[in-house]
């Protein structure tokens, strides 16, 4: 995996997360797993047990395992492993770019950045999506052609609440059912992770970048998309918008044509297949 932090500093690692995803999902053996992982039962059953009191038993390995600086967050005395992972942060320690011509990032991750083709069409790890494939509409597809389409991968030790990536007023929200293969770099060389996992996007209307989409996208095992506003609203850049329960997720953006430029990094990086570690309220694009 090839990672550029907002330095320019290249970091490459394997971690043994990203090795047992390789054999899940290129041996025979695991993608018979991957069919059983992913099926509704197994996600019920895995959700129950991680918002029970046995399971907070995980958390002080997963703390040390991950390196996890647990004095940027909020104190607390966590009843569940959920209650653990989709912990707050220290507000000070996510400051947002209050420019307003600045598009922020709406959570922590690894970003690239693809330009959506005249046909609606974008690449992603040599698969091919169609925004109609992506938001089950055709109408609305076509409103974001030609633009740009922002995806921002969570692993399991990031933060796993998101904000508004700017200000605006938002649609009622739209649930497209689906699966939950992992997120991980891999799992999208091998299946069309974007077009089948269950997924929830809203419509953004602002003053300054057009409409921006604002996608989230559930991963394996539980990945639960849990969003605060379900109907219209207007908000702030930087308010936070939900939060995913366990499992690596994933937020998409979609911008409309000649709106926003790219941050140079962020463009150059997904340019030579290297994902840019950003953080929530750090600047991604800004006005064209």
């Amino acid at each position: 995996m090839r990672y550029k932090d907002r330095n320019g500093n290249l970091i490459e690692k394997e971690t043994s997360q990203d090795r047992f995803l390789k054999g899940l999902y290129t041996k025979a053996i695991g993608r018979f797993c991957v069919k059983i992982l992913i099926t509704k039962p197994v996600t019920l059953v895995c959700g129950f047990f991680l918002n029970t009191r046995l399971s907070a038993l995980f958390i002080k390995k997963f703390i040390k395992t991950n390196n996890i600086d647990m004095s940027q967050y909020e104190e607390k005395e966590y009843t569940s492993y959920n209650d653990f992972f989709t912990r707050k942060i220290k507000t000070e320690n996510r400051p947002v770019a209050s420019d307003e011509n600045i598009l922020i990032s709406p959570s922590d991750g690894n970003a690239t950045v693809t330009q959506i083709a005249d046909d609606t069409v974008f690449s992603i790890k040599n698969t091919r999506y169609t925004l109609a494939e992506l938001l089950k509409n055709d109408e609305l597809a076509e409103e974001f052609r030609g633009g740009l389409c922002y995806i921002i991968r969570l692993t399991v030790d990031n933060y796993h609440r998101y904000c508004y990536a700017c200000d605006g007023k938002k649609s009622k929200n739209v649930h497209i059912k689906g699966v939950l293969h992992t997120v991980n770099p891999i799992a999208a060389e091998h299946a069309p992770i974007y077009k089948e996992n269950s997924r929830e996007y809203t419509v953004i209307d602002t003053a300054n970048f057009g409409k921006i989409l604002q996608m989230e996208v559930g991963a394996l095992v539980v990945g639960k998309i849990s969003n605060h506003h379900k109907d219209e609203y207007s908000h702030k850049k930087g308010e936070e918008k939900g939060f995913f329960e366990f499992g690596g997720s994933t937020i998409i953006l979609l911008t409309q044509k000649d709106k926003i430029k790219s941050s140079p990094d962020i463009l150059a990086n997904s340019g030579e297949d290297c994902e840019t570690i950003v953080k929530m309220g750090e600047e991604i694009g800004i006005k064209n």
